[in-house]
């Protein structure tokens, strides 16, 4: 869709809902939905693998799934959350990226790949990371968990706690690396959020996730993700394999202002996880378009407020909203406002007042909170007794 095209549709959604704002009798606002996949008449690809999810990152929308909340064994997928909490440490401050690590017994007799670290030689952080993430190293995640948290077992629960933060309810790990055990496990949308949070909270540390390959104690190892060789878009992310597990791979690439995240699991061979996985974001791409449909700070409608020292406060959205949609049908949407009624001063800058209801040719397509623009403080005694007195009689 031409970019004209995205802003004349932009403009009428926002003329729309203003004119409901002005218009539309409020009514008791239910609580706001995510956006949920939406049908289009392009149908999804076949794709051979046990469990697949292909995610928008800029309108956190599913755009096609399959299985996408079984739980299953991620194998080194686990080391996105490794990962992202030695950048967070290293963002807090905790750890240095020079700062050298004695290398533990425990990590340098890590089983599976492996970026060759030895007890003699301390290793910098730096090293650890691309280890980690290019080559991925078990020895490297262990010795990152044991330097965050003191032992991997603090740090496995350290693990925990963040995907608990995170939303990731499908995930449990009890290691840093990805080996097997039945307690460990996560579903492909946790690992599809979880690399979309590590995209955005991170993104000066993500483009370690693009490094062809790394070279260490002069051993030089590709990273495993083909599809950084095949898809010039392709900037990660991670790709992981046990005979439990299969083969797994999230697979993201950027096409102008849209990412999208793909996630293979139990696939049959290394060439069909990136296959199947590009085969994902082709898709994503090619069938649907990411617009924006209401920036963050501007009203789109005026709410009536009671017991306040101010008869109305402008309603609008905290954070620019996003809608994924197949490709031609923006033009087709259809708004819906629903306010909290009755809106009771005090409102704080911030507070949920209502919903936006998005559907597509008549099916729910999205819902997004409303919040106040501005403070509205409580009125004086004589206000709020003759707003009491006015609600009896509504």
């Amino acid at each position: 869709m031409a970019p004209a095209t995205l802003l004349r549709i932009t403009l009428a959604v926002a003329v729309a809902l203003c004119a409901l704002g002005a218009g539309a009798q409020p009514v008791a606002a239910p609580a706001a939905q995510p956006p949920a996949a939406i049908a289009t008449g392009q149908p999804a690809p076949a794709v051979a693998a046990a469990a697949w999810f292909l995610f928008d990152a800029k309108s956190a929308q599913t755009i096609v799934a399959q299985n996408a909340d079984e739980r299953r064994e991620p194998a080194s997928l686990t080391k996105l959350m490794t990962a992202y909490l030695a950048f967070a440490a290293l963002r807090d401050k905790t750890i240095a990226p020079s700062q050298m690590v004695r290398v533990s017994p425990a990590a340098w007799r890590a089983e599976g790949s492996r970026m060759f670290i030895e007890p003699r030689k301390a290793v910098s952080v730096d090293e650890l990371l691309r280890g980690m993430i290019v080559q991925s190293g078990n020895d490297a995640s262990i010795a990152l968990a044991e330097l965050v948290a003191g032992d991997e077992k603090t740090f496995v629960d350290r693990m925990n706690d963040e995907a608990k933060r995170l939303g990731l309810v499908n995930t449990h790990f009890t290691n840093s690396t990805g080996l097997s055990d039945p307690q460990h496990y996560a579903s492909a949308a946790d690992m599809g959020r979880l690399a979309a949070a590590l995209i955005r909270d991170f993104p000066d540390y993500y483009p370690l996730y693009s490094m062809k390959e790394y070279r260490y104690n002069n051993i030089t190892q590709p990273n495993r993700n083909r599809l950084l060789w095949i898809d010039p878009y392709a900037d990660g992310v991670k790709t992981g394999h046990t005979d439990a597990a299969g083969w797994c791979l999230i697979g993201s690439a950027k096409r102008g202002e849209r990412r999208l995240i793909a996630v293979v699991l139990g696939a049959a061979s290394d060439a069909s996880r990136a296959s199947e996985t590009q085969k994902l974001l082709n898709y994503g791409f090619q069938a649907y378009d990411t617009i924006q449909l209401y920036p963050s700070g501007k009203p789109v409608s005026s709410l009536r407020v009671w017991k306040g020292d101010a008869n109305d406060v402008a309603a609008g959205f905290d954070a620019d909203q996003y809608l994924t949609l197949p490709k031609g049908k923006a033009d087709k949407l259809q708004l819906t406002l629903a306010a909290t009624e009755p809106l009771v001063a005090p409102v704080t800058k911030g507070q949920r007042v209502g919903v936006v209801k998005v559907a597509l040719e008549g099916r729910p397509a999205a819902e997004f909170a409303l919040v106040a623009l501005a403070d509205v403080a409580s009125a004086n005694v004589f206000g709020r007794a003759w707003d009491t007195m006015r609600l009896w009689f509504r």
